[in-house]
């Protein structure tokens, strides 16, 4: 176990040369135009009295890669991300990971895997199916623990760049967990990915999927716009679908891979999200100004 943590950290040093290179190719990221589109950025925000965030280089970064360094795309992204912040504050206002530590150490429904894929990727799993009780971890919590691992992957220059992958487990799906993904939260969750997460989300794989998915689905799918749809891949049971995608030798032996299985909490990660309380405060601080 030891080991298995002295793994888990957030990566904040620079890029490899190799990443630096997707950066260019993906994202039209040279130290030019780096320099240029945070100066703009910067300025407009300043310029911007209804919007507070950061302005320094490091974090204005974090919006203009997802927007690839248009400055303009990248404010608008902020603006969208505050006002997500804003209209969910029922459930995001002030949100610490302390405020769900017995989600992430006691219930099996949330993990990150250790290591990334081949395109150096983080890796997100969700556990969707049997294991999950909604009545002691609601889907409101699902989603809260999802935004605060956002937060610390956003801190990631490499998943910055390369982005993320999820991969949601449904194995063992029934109408009590069916019932615990309600309307308001297939709402929240798809605004967010595809409206207002500074993150590139590369790709959804959905595996293990009963039948009774389909009822899942027909809940999402009327708000999954194209862009997400072509990302979004059905695997079932065919674990070598799933590895077309992602090489096996970066999956736990649950998904038919060559690591150790994984029992879908976040225990280990816990103190690694813990250690971010103080970005989590700020980040808490960010937002639309309110009038006076």
């Amino acid at each position: 176990m030891t080991n298995i943590i002295a793994k888990i950290r957030i990566e904040t040093g620079a890029p490899s040369e190799e990443v630096r290179l997707i950066a260019e190719k993906e994202l039209r990221e040279t130290p030019d135009r780096v320099r240029k589109a945070t100066t703009a950025l910067r300025e407009l925000l300043r310029s911007d009295t209804t919007l507070y965030f950061r302005d320094d280089d490091e974090f204005l970064i974090r919006f203009l890669r997802p927007t690839k360094f248009y400055p303009e795309s990248a404010l608008q992204l902020m603006r969208r991300a505050a006002e997500f912040k804003l209209k969910n504050a029922s459930i995001l206002d002030n949100l610490m990971p302390a405020d769900e530590e017995k989600s992430f150490l006691e219930n099996h429904v949330v993990n990150v895997l250790v290591d990334r894929d081949q395109k150096g990727r983080r890796i997100l799993v969700t556990y969707n199916g049997a294991i999950w009780d909604p009545s002691k971890v609601s889907a409101d919590q699902i989603f809260r623990i999802f935004y605060l691992i956002h937060l610390a992957a956003m801190k990631e220059p490499q998943s910055q760049i390369c982005g993320t992958v999820v991969i949601m487990d449904f194995d063992g799906l029934g109408m009590k967990q069916v019932k615990g993904l309600t309307p308001s939260f297939s709402i929240r969750l798809l605004t967010f990915i595809q409206e207002a997460m500074p993150l590139r989300l590369k790709e959804v794989h959905i595996v293990n999927q009963p039948y009774l998915f389909n009822v899942v689905w027909q809940m999402f799918k009327p708000f999954v716009k194209d862009k997400l749809k072509k990302r979004m891949f059905f695997h079932g049971k065919k674990m070598e679908s799933l590895h077309e995608h992602i090489d096996p030798a970066y999956l736990p032996e649950n998904y038919g891979g060559k690591l150790p299985k994984i029992n879908y909490s976040s225990v280990d990660w816990y103190p690694v999200i813990r250690s971010l309380d103080d970005d989590f405060k700020e980040w808490n601080s960010f937002g639309i100004v309110e009038k006076k």
